[in-house]
């Protein structure tokens, strides 16, 4: 009972910590301390993690009054939920949010995009590249066959509207099944939206979806795409002050950048312990734990580690899994090789189940995570690794199974079976014997006496068969021989 308290305790306070994201309400200062710009950094894959971490921080901007975000962007992309929600969160933000692909060599591709143009300020650094914004789980379909071209946008787009698309309909491949253009389509009107909500180009944005077209920073410049280039914190500061700005209630606010300092602002430890546990490979791994840990638990109960290791790691995984865009199918599919594997340690199959489960944990495994982001996939060398564990535990099993198929019975009715004893009581009509300190009634076919010896030879009920024992020739006893007196 502690030790489900103990648990249950440590599992709310887990999915309290991960879930709420918004920290509690700092006490606002006066607009005259805040002087300070904060510098957010999003370097990697954009998943559960980053979008906690890009909430708290425009949180804590509002509280402080800051005149400006910098986030700062160097992504491959990432997952969908998680990009959207960071785009709702630039689009409600009280304080400007100005995006800077950033140091040289960075990368906005696929989720970047998104957020790049959801930003009310947009920049990017020199060597830098934007794009590439079409749905990857859409990418490389086997069979596929090439996308066409993409179309030029428009340079000669008047300065301070918006460019429209020369086809907004659709240009997704014929062959793309329903599901594709579905998906594509969704997100190049999502992309469209927050173009023509900034004033930017607006064909560009529908061929990154369509045709994943990529720009370098002075292409992006001089198409429109985004605000100007900065190859430093100072010289974005100075370039955004005076800049108009939409906000999410309409009413234009100025940027005030000019001269004011960064601050960087790091992710606390709940955005880090949840950055840690979302990622997939923790996640795998944290849930072949929680499950082990319960099966060893299960199969020497007592000792109580496996046990409250296993039910803490099975808690974290699932809620981490919870989290990531999961494969039911895959989940079941280790679910039942879990069990499996439990049956073959406990049902003589002779590694039927155990090969079985072996093989449902492998495709499980395989279909587990339902997404081609980069970053959020499973590395197969982990698959193979967990495959070749649970075939050696299989062949452990098996092993220990055909041992104890040659080992004599040591307990239970079937071991009463050959067993030796002693009469403790005999009379015409009934008899008593002592077999492994316990006292048994016997029946016989041959006389017996107190103190003979017996054998056990069958069992019926709580009367036990027996015969006696030939008595063993007493140590050093010589044979009897005949002896005559010698005469004088």
């Amino acid at each position: 009972m502690k030790y489900a308290l103990a648990m249950a305790i440590m599992a709310i306070a887990l999915l309290v910590a991960a879930q709420e994201r918004v920290a509690t309400p700092d006490k606002p200062v006066p607009r005259a301390v805040a002087a300070a710009v904060p510098l957010l950094t999003v370097n990697g894959p954009i998943g559960p993690a980053t979008a906690d971490y890009i909430a708290r921080g425009l949180h804590k901007a509002a509280n402080e009054h800051a005149p400006l975000v910098v986030l700062q962007i160097d992504t491959p992309g990432g997952l969908d939920s998680s990009t959207r929600q960071i785009v709702k969160d630039i689009l409600a933000s009280v304080v400007p949010v100005a995006a800077w692909v950033a140091p040289g060599g960075a990368r906005a591709a696929s989720a970047g995009a998104y957020i790049v143009y959801a930003s009310h300020v947009a920049v990017m650094a020199p060597g830098t590249n934007l794009g590439a914004a079409t749905p990857v789980q859409m990418g490389g379909l086997p069979g596929a066959p090439q996308q066409p071209q993409p179309t030029p946008a428009n340079p000669a787009a008047p300065q301070g509207k918006a460019s429209e698309p020369k086809d907004a309909t659709d240009t997704v491949r014929p062959a793309a099944d329903a599901m594709t253009r579905k998906i594509v389509h969704d997100s190049a009107a999502y992309l469209r939206s927050l173009a023509q909500m900034r004033g930017r180009n607006v064909e560009w944005a529908d061929s990154a979806v369509r045709d994943g077209v990529s720009l370098s920073a002075e292409e992006a410049q001089n198409q429109r795409v985004i605000d100007f280039i900065a190859a430093d914190l100072p010289t974005l500061l100075q370039r955004a002050h005076g800049r108009t700005v939409q906000m999410s209630d309409g009413v234009a606010r100025s940027v005030v950048s000019n001269g004011m300092r960064t601050v960087a602002m790091e992710p606390d430890w709940r955005t880090r312990l949840l950055g840690i546990i979302t990622d997939p490979t923790v996640a795998y791994l944290l849930l072949l734990l929680g499950i082990y840990g319960i099966y060893f638990e299960l199969m020497s109960p007592g000792f109580g580690v496996p046990g409250v290791a296993g039910s803490i790691s099975l808690l974290l995984g699932m809620f981490a899994l919870q989290m990531l865009p999961v494969s039911y199918a895959g989940v079941a599919l280790i679910v039942l090789g879990f069990v499996m594997l439990v049956a073959e340690a406990l049902l003589p199959s002779f590694g039927a189940l155990g090969i079985g489960g072996t093989i449902a944990f492998v495709i499980g495994s395989i279909m587990l995570i339902d997404t081609d982001a980069p970053g959020f996939g499973l590395p197969v060398g982990l698959i193979a690794t967990v495959a070749v564990v649970n075939g050696l535990f299989v062949l452990v099993m098996f092993r220990l199974a055909l041992k104890a198929r040659k080992r004599p019975v040591v307990s239970g009715s079937e071991e009463l079976i050959g067993a030796t004893g002693e009469i403790l009581e005999a009379s015409p009509h009934d008899a008593w014997m002592r077999l492994h300190s316990e006292r048994w009634r016997v029946r016989s076919d041959s006389a017996l006496h107190r103190g003979q010896r017996v054998r056990v030879t069958g069992r019926e009920g709580l009367v036990l068969q027996v015969e006696p024992m030939a008595a063993a020739p007493t140590a050093g006893a010589a044979p009897r021989r005949s002896l005559r007196a010698s005469g004088p």
